[in-house]
């Protein structure tokens, strides 16, 4: 089956949200949601969610679920958002679990902060599947840049999360906690097994040289030609010693120590604090 999918690019963070519908019929899926946050204020904003909740509104459709690819580094989820508004359940990766309890200890979060997954509403493994409406899902583990990356592969559509950018601009980072460029490398391999034309959608997009429009369509095919990092073939060897090269020049994510805290608690805030703010925490010399 062919899924309608239709992008919202947030330039702010160079992140792509999907609603993905079941081709003949009403059910829908959203996929990467964004919570806007004014880091210098504190201050979030939810223009870009509602962007996408008008959308589904005025197409008439019925929101399922609520999916994370993986625990984001560069932006907030607004998936409770989302749900409280238009329902829909919210899944990621089982493997949330080793995100909670590597960064519940760089927060020092205490007992309150449960590091089972239980956030989230429905918990992922290796081989499931899921229904929007007619339209199948399955779910496929790709690793490496977070250890809870999943691929979802929904009809002829694979959405990649960050494991694959466009393909003149390569693959993401592997160098936060629990990140491995070989893993990396070997999820790449997986989802270049999958047929040549099925559609990818990437979930950044940061125009490389020479392009002048943002892009997050592409496919398996093109991917496996023409990406600047793992196409045409590259060995696994070349391509860990070029991700550990070029990951040791990159600055940490604007938006990672907020991101980090909202998104492994499924897009919620901290408690608020015994005179009713919520606070989130900067660990000096801590990532």
């Amino acid at each position: 089956m062919t899924p309608t999918v239709q992008g919202f690019f947030d330039e702010a963070t160079n992140t792509i949200t999907y609603v993905v519908t079941e081709p003949e019929g009403k059910a829908c899926a959203v996929i990467d949601s964004v919570l806007d946050f004014d880091y210098a204020s504190g201050r979030t904003d939810t223009r870009s969610a509602d962007q996408v909740i008008a959308y589904i509104q005025e197409k008439g459709l019925d929101l399922h679920w609520i999916l994370e690819t993986h625990v984001h580094a560069d932006h907030l989820s607004a998936a409770p958002y989302i749900q409280e508004r238009l329902g829909g359940k919210i899944g990621i990766g089982d493997r949330i679990t080793v995100v909670q309890n590597t960064f519940g200890k760089i927060f020092n979060e205490g007992t309150r902060f449960q590091r089972d997954g239980s956030q989230f509403d429905q918990l992922f493994h290796e081989g499931d599947s899921f229904h929007i409406g007619q339209l199948r899902g399955d779910v496929l583990h790709t690793p490496g840049h977070t250890p809870a990356c999943l691929t979802y592969v929904i009809g002829d559509a694979a959405f990649v999360g960050d494991t694959l950018f466009m393909p003149d601009f390569g693959t993401a980072r592997c160098d936060f906690p629990g990140g491995s460029a070989a893993t990396l490398f070997d999820s790449v391999q997986k989802i270049m097994a999958l047929p040549d034309q099925t559609r990818i959608f990437v979930c950044h997009d940061y125009k490389a040289p020479g392009r002048e429009e943002f892009a997050w369509e592409t496919t398996v095919g093109a991917q496996k030609a023409l990406n600047v990092h793992v196409g045409g073939g590259k060995s696994r060897e070349d391509f860990v010693a070029m991700r550990e090269t070029r990951d040791a020049t990159l600055a940490m994510p604007r938006l990672i120590i907020p991101s980090l805290q909202v998104n492994m608690r499924a897009g919620q805030m901290p408690e608020p604090e015994d005179n009713g703010t919520t606070y989130l925490k900067v660990p000096v010399n801590g990532l």
